[in-house]
C-alpha cells in the first residue's frame, strides 16, 4: 500500500487544532498528525493544503439512493453507483437504507448489500438502516401502506442472517401492540432502535426509551407535532436527553426556523444530520420512482402523487451549508453532528467519525466556504476539486 502525506493543513482532531500540520495516511489508516516537518522521502504522493481544513468524512446514516439508483433496485451497479458518487458531498460512509416493501423485496435488498465489496476510494457500506416495514399506518408517509407489517422477531432474525449481521439500525412505531418485546429483543442485538412513522405519545416516548429506543427518525417528518396537551415524539426530543435525533437540514421537510429551535434546544451533541435522500439526487426535475411509487421532483422537491413528501434529493454538503446558515453553527458542531454522532449510533466510532490515529483515513479537505476539495475514503483519493 502507497503512503500519503497532506501538510500546511489546519487539522482538527479530537482535542486540538493543528495549524500548517501534517497527516501521513498509510494503509488504509491516519498514521501520524503533527506539526512537525515530514520528510517526503518515505511518502509515494504529497497534497499541498494551501491551508485548507482538515475534518472526518460525513456519515450519511439514512440514505434510499441518488444518481438513478435505489438500495431497493438490489444490484451491486446500484450500490457502486451511490458509493462512487456521495464522496463529491463529502459522505464517506453511510448506511444503505431500505424502505416498506414486500418481504422478497427487502430480503433480495439485504442479501445484495451483504454481498457488496467495499473499496477504498468510494464511501464505504457500514450497515443497513432498515426504515419499516414495522410502523403505524397513519404516519406512513411516503412508505407504501400494503406492506406494513406486525413487529415480528422471527421475520426480523431472518432478515438480519440475510443481511449477514449489517442491520444496523431499524426505524419502528414504539407504540405499536406487542412492541415491546419486539424493542426488548432487538435492543439485546445492539441494535440501534429509532422511532419514527410513528403516532406514540411523550409516555410511549418514555416507555419506549426505558425498553431501549435511542433515536427518532428524520425528526417532525412522518411522526405528529406538539401539541400543548402531549408534546409526543417531538416534545421527547426536546426532553428526553438519551435521545438522538435525525434531521433533514433541506429547509423543506422542516422549515429554517424549526431547525434553528432544534438546534438550539437539543443541541450538536443529539442532532444527527442526514439526506434521506432518493434516486433523483443529482439529477434533473422528473419522474422517479420510490417503493413502487410514482415520484414527482419538481425545484428538486420529491412529492407522491398526493402531494406527500418522498425523500429528498439533499446532498450533505448542502445539509452542512444550510445549518451553518440557519444556526451558524461551527466546524465542531458540524463534525459531532456530521460525523461524530452518526458513527456512535452505528457503532464505528472506534475507527470512523473523528481524525485520530489509528483510525480509517475517511477525510475530507474543505475551505472557509465549506467546499470540498479533496475526500479520501479508507486512504485512498476518492474525489477531488
Amino acid at each position: 500500500m502507497s503512503k500519503t502525506l497532506i501538510h500546511n493543513a489546519t487539522i482538527y482532531t479530537e482535542q486540538q487544532i493543528i495549524e500548517n500540520g501534517s497527516l501521513v495516511i498509510d494503509n488504509e489508516k491516519i498514521a501520524t498528525i503533527t506539526n512537525q516537518t515530514i520528510s517526503s522521502e518515505a511518502v509515494d504522493t504529497i497534497i499541498d493544503a494551501n491551508g485548507l481544513t482538515l475534518i472526518p468524512g460525513f456519515i450519511d446514516s439514512h440514505i434510499h439512493g441518488g444518481y438513478g439508483v435505489d438500495v431497493m433496485d438490489a444490484t451491486k451497479e446500484a450500490l457502486e453507483t451511490i458509493a462512487v458518487h456521495l464522496p463529491q458531498e463529502g459522505t464517506t460512509s453511510f448506511l444503505a437504507t431500505t424502505i416498506t416493501q414486500s418481504i422478497d423485496n427487502i430480503t433480495d435488498a439485504l442479501k445484495n448489500v451483504a454481498m457488496f465489496p467495499n473499496q477504498a476510494g468510494q464511501a464505504e457500506i457500514i450497515g443497513v438502516h432498515l426504515e419499516g416495514p414495522f410502523i403505524e399506518a397513519k404516519k406512513a408517509g411516503a412508505q407504501p401502506l400494503q406492506h406494513i407489517l406486525a413487529p415480528s422477531i422471527q421475520q426480523f432474525t431472518e432478515w438480519q442472517e440475510q443481511a449477514n449481521g449489517l442491520i444496523k439500525t431499524i426505524t419502528l412505531a414504539p407504540e405499536l401492540e406487542g412492541m415491546k418485546q419486539f424493542i426488548q429483543f432487538l435492543s439485546n442485538q445492539g441494535i440501534t432502535i429509532s422511532a419514527g412513522h410513528t403516532d406514540a405519545t411523550f409516555k410511549d416516548m418514555q416507555l419506549a426509551v426505558e425498553q431501549g429506543v435511542t433515536q427518532l427518525t428524520h425528526l417532525c417528518n412522518a411522526m405528529n407535532g406538539m401539541h400543548h396537551r402531549d408534546v409526543g415524539a417531538v416534545g421527547a426530543a426536546l426532553l428526553l436527553d438519551n435521545l438522538v435525533a435525525e434531521i433533514i437540514a433541506d429547509k423543506i421537510h422542516v422549515s429554517s426556523a424549526m431547525l434553528h429551535i432544534l438546534y438550539q434546544q437539543i443541541t450538536k451533541n443529539r442532532l444527527i444530520l442526514i439526506t434521506d435522500a432518493m434516486r433523483a439526487k443529482g439529477l434533473p426535475d422528473g419522474d422517479y420512482e420510490l417503493g413502487g411509487q410514482a415520484v414527482n421532483v419538481t425545484n428538486q422537491v420529491a412529492t407522491l402523487e398526493n402531494g406527500t413528501l418522498a425523500g429528498s434529493t439533499l446532498k450533505m454538503n448542502k445539509a452542512v451549508k444550510n445549518m451553518i446558515e440557519v444556526t451558524g453553527a461551527d466546524i465542531r458542531d458540524i463534525m459531532q453532528m456530521a460525523s461524530i454522532n452518526p458513527a456512535i449510533q452505528a457503532k464505528v466510532i472506534d475507527r470512523k467519525g473523528t481524525i485520530k490515529e489509528g483510525k480509517d483515513a475517511d477525510i475530507l479537505l474543505i475551505d472557509k466556504e465549506w467546499n470540498i476539495h479533496f475526500t479520501f475514503c479508507n486512504g485512498k483519493l476518492a474525489y477531488k476539486r
